[in-house]
């Protein structure tokens, strides 16, 4: 089954190692998005510049050259785009390059990369008999999800900038953001859940990121959810583990814990240190999980078969990012990755 067509995937090539290697044809892709694009009021160093990468994607470019841009924007966007490729040619495949932006002195590339880097090797990882679920639940590891707790119980996850959009517009694009100007009421729109009996509905609407999920225990999406972490696992770290969700962390020998996201790293820290947690940041704390590594000896020594932490949590907006890449920097590794 073939998915996210416009993520670019198809564009890349896969290595005998699995690993996959940025093309000409990736680079020609990123330099068609509006952000470098040219447009009606671009000027002829800017078409040249555009031309030329279009010929050549990986012909060098002097910092003269983007200095000469016209419009100060397009020199921002170029001198970004630059830094971005030299990391993708640079790296022998797109995993070390994704790995490396998060190493050293922090990331050097907009959020809007990192998240497309995300997408593409998601998207290689579920490979061509992924599971709606699973597809769906990964689209939580590269698009904040929105989170609301029903009066039913059910704690929904929808994609934020899917909601934010129908907040805006009501639905109806331009025309929708007239009338919430306006104030006019419009018609009220609910996404729809993706469960086991609408999964098939995911692959006719893969890239419209419109279907809610439900979070709780015993649903289709948490246990989706674990099973694309030990894939992600999997393939960058080449260890086998088992994820399951937890009720609670119940544990006196607690001895390593992951937080998927920025709230739940500093939660799970509280939480290990003893610290007095107040009930709403408590309340914000969405799922916990245990990890198991298959094979103990690939754990640190010191902590061979004792059981690793996760936790997921939205921020006080209500809104969860998860970061998968702390799962590749903070699992205690027998060897250095």
């Amino acid at each position: 089954m073939d998915f996210w067509p416009s993520c670019g995937y198809r564009l890349l090539t896969v290595g005998s190692d699995n690993r996959l290697t940025v093309t000409d044809d990736f680079l020609r892709n990123h330099l068609l998005r509006p952000e470098l694009a040219p447009v009606r009021e671009s000027g002829p160093r800017e078409l040249a510049l555009h031309e030329s990468l279009l010929a050549n994607p990986r012909r060098g470019v002097t910092d003269a050259e983007v200095a000469a841009l016209e419009d100060p924007d397009a020199r921002d966007n170029y001198a970004i785009w630059l830094r971005f490729r030299g990391r993708l040619t640079a790296a022998p495949s797109v995993e070390a390059a994704y790995a490396a932006l998060f190493r050293g002195d922090g990331v050097d590339v907009p959020p809007l990369f990192v998240a497309e880097l995300t997408q593409v090797l998601l998207r290689h990882v579920l490979g061509e008999r992924a599971q709606p679920m699973e597809a769906r639940a990964a689209e939580m590891l590269f698009r904040p999800q929105r989170i609301a707790a029903m009066p039913d119980g059910a704690v929904m996850a929808a994609d934020d900038a899917t909601v934010e959009l129908l907040a805006t517009t009501g639905g109806f694009g331009s025309l929708g953001e007239l009338l919430a100007q306006n104030r006019t009421p419009s018609r009220s729109i609910e996404l729809d859940v993706l469960d086991a009996g609408t999964a098939d509905q995911y692959w006719e609407r893969d890239e419209r990121h419109d279907f809610s999920v439900s979070l709780n225990r015993g649903r289709p999406a948490l246990d989706a959810l674990c099973r694309v972490l030990e894939k992600w696992i999997r393939h960058f770290l080449g260890v086998e583990v088992a994820v399951k969700h937890e009720r609670a962390i119940d544990d006196e020998h607690w001895v390593w814990h992951v937080g998927l996201d920025a709230e739940a790293s500093a939660l799970l820290n509280d939480l290990y240190n003893e610290v007095e947690i107040d009930e709403a940041r408590m309340a914000r704390l969405l799922c916990l999980f245990r990890l198991d590594f298959a094979d103990p000896a690939d754990m640190r020594p010191a902590l061979a078969g004792r059981p690793v932490y996760l936790a997921m949590a939205m921020n006080p907006d209500n809104v969860l990012k998860l970061k998968p890449q702390n799962l590749l920097l903070n699992l205690p590794l027998a060897r250095p990755q």
